[in-house]
């Protein structure tokens, strides 16, 4: 059983290289007191090398959760995860974003009962993620916003730059007043406890968009769990890679989801009643 306060649950498929970066950040976080859980959709041999080379290098408790691959099922490896893991309180984010050395701590001093933490994300230009190295990461360089991503900011390359200064005073954020627009699947925590109220993540998703995150704020919202806006802080950058487009079918499944206004998703963590197309 581990002693660890908080389980930090990373989804990935494949592209292992951009796991050997997160993972030399997981290195540097200024909270130690973590363990790791790598949600793995299916990916080849090449993401349990990287998870042995980190816990060799950096002694990181990294647990290694995968099933084979049969489309996308993230929702399925993320429960997987959660069931797995040790502690009360749960940090989600994904294997192409890069945390900060604060993240964690970040995560943890600001958690709430009944309420679930959301962070945001800084999307960088393909120039800056090409540049990236493990090097950077360790010596903390890559926090730096340079005169590059800010002149790449103005021409609309580099996205939300300003989510990348940590603000530590809560006088001050709330004097910005920048509110949250809903909860990102890459960024945000919640007491496992809350999770399970509704049974995890729906698993009758077939891709992303919306079942890892706009699904789970809204059966949160109708337990009376209400979103917590952490910008300016548990601040990550996001390795460029183009936009993810979203099925029809999936929209179409959380407007169902919406319809029934039921908490409990009936195919999560338990499954209450057997998963069809018609479901869907």
């Amino acid at each position: 059983m581990s002693s660890s306060k908080l389980s930090l649950i990373i989804t990935v498929y494949n592209k292992p290289q951009l796991l050997r970066f997160v993972l030399a950040a997981c290195s540097r976080q200024s909270f130690k007191d973590f363990e790791i859980l790598i949600a793995d959709d299916g990916s080849g041999p090449e993401i349990k090398e990287v998870i042995n080379d980190a816990i060799s290098k950096y002694s990181l408790s990294i647990i290694h959760c995968r099933h084979e691959r049969n489309g996308w099922q993230k929702n399925k490896i993320l429960n997987e995860a959660v069931r797995t893991s040790h502690t009360e309180y749960l940090v989600f984010m994904d294997g192409d974003c890069i945390p900060t050395k604060h993240f964690l701590h970040d995560h943890w001093e600001q958690r709430q009962e009944n309420r679930t933490l959301w962070g945001r994300r800084v999307e960088l230009s393909a120039q800056w993620s090409d540049a990236l190295t493990v090097e950077k990461i360790l010596k903390g360089t890559f926090e730096k916003i340079t005169s590059r991503e800010i002149i790449n900011g103005i021409k609309g390359i580099s996205k939300r730059l300003e989510d990348g200064i940590r603000i530590k005073s809560n006088f001050l954020r709330t004097i910005l007043r920048r509110r949250t627009r809903g909860m990102l699947g890459c960024n945000f925590s919640l007491y496992k406890k809350d999770l399970l109220r509704i049974n995890g993540f729906d698993e009758l998703y077939n891709g992303p968009g919306f079942g890892e995150d706009s699904d789970v704020e809204y059966r949160l919202s109708l337990i009376g769990v209400k979103g917590k806006s952490l910008r300016n802080l548990a601040i990550q950058f996001h390795i460029y890679h183009p936009h993810t487009i979203t099925s029809k079918a999936t929209q179409q499944r959380f407007e169902r989801v919406i319809t029934q206004g039921n908490p409990l998703c009936e195919f999560g963590i338990t499954k209450q009643t057997a998963a069809s197309e018609n479901n869907f």
